[in-house]
């Protein structure tokens, strides 16, 4: 079975090469392929070796992680992006999800989790840490509007009856292992969905895809998949 090429992105060198050794000693199944130590490395790095996965730091001198993940999410939309930082800061969470982190982590993350977190990512499911899961619900919840519930119906009219029916799994927290057990079909399949949605919402943010399926109220429309 082919290893999970992992790369890592941190400026603070004990920190990134301990998280190495971790990594390698506790894992038969992930490779680090390199290191990096700003955003503008890893980004050179990536044209020599695609990496499936990348940890990457959020504050770095020369080229921050906000500013790679917009770079390297348009250049390389495979490659699933965590950000992996001791900040839990709100314009950090947005921004980073925003442009197509796939996952958010606090550095205080036990090793076992944080590597589990690598092979789930992998397999196509969003990871976060749950304080950073507990800002996101409390941002949400402060945007008590959401969107306007015409403007969500005409924007969910884009999408396939199936990718509507994924959707709203996807706003019920179901991974795509899940999505392909309840519809009978390969999780490849799930993930092809997924981002025909994201293409046809115009956005990489799960987020706001899902205050979307929430605003035009799929659980209505849907009421066989309760």
């Amino acid at each position: 079975m082919d290893k999970i090429k992992v790369l890592l992105v941190d400026d603070q060198i004990l920190f990134i090469e301990s998280l190495k050794t971790v990594i390698e000693t506790l894992t038969e199944d992930i490779r680090i392929i390199n290191i990096a130590h700003n955003g503008l490395e890893a980004i050179k790095m990536v044209k020599k070796e695609t990496p499936d996965i990348i940890l990457l730091d959020v504050r770095m001198p020369g080229m921050d992680g906000v500013e790679a993940v917009k770079i390297l999410h348009r250049k390389y939309p495979q490659i699933k992006i965590m950000m992996l930082t001791t900040f839990d800061d709100d314009y950090y969470v947005h921004e980073a999800l925003e442009h197509g982190a796939a996952g958010y982590m606090m550095k205080d993350v036990p090793p076992a989790d944080l590597i589990n977190s690598i092979r789930a990512m992998n397999h196509g499911t969003i990871q976060m840490s749950p304080r950073i899961m507990v800002k996101l619900m409390d941002h949400s919840e402060g945007e008590s509007s959401h969107y306007d519930p015409y403007r969500a119906s005409r924007e969910i009219e884009k999408l396939s009856r199936r990718e509507q029916e994924v959707l709203l799994l996807i706003s019920r927290n179901m991974d795509n292992s899940e999505i392909a057990e309840k519809f009978f079909i390969a999780e490849q399949t799930v993930k092809n969905h997924i981002c025909s949605i994201y293409s046809k919402l115009e956005t990489h943010d799960r987020s706001a895809a899902i205050k979307l399926a929430k605003s035009a109220n799929l659980e209505d429309r849907f009421t066989y998949l309760n």
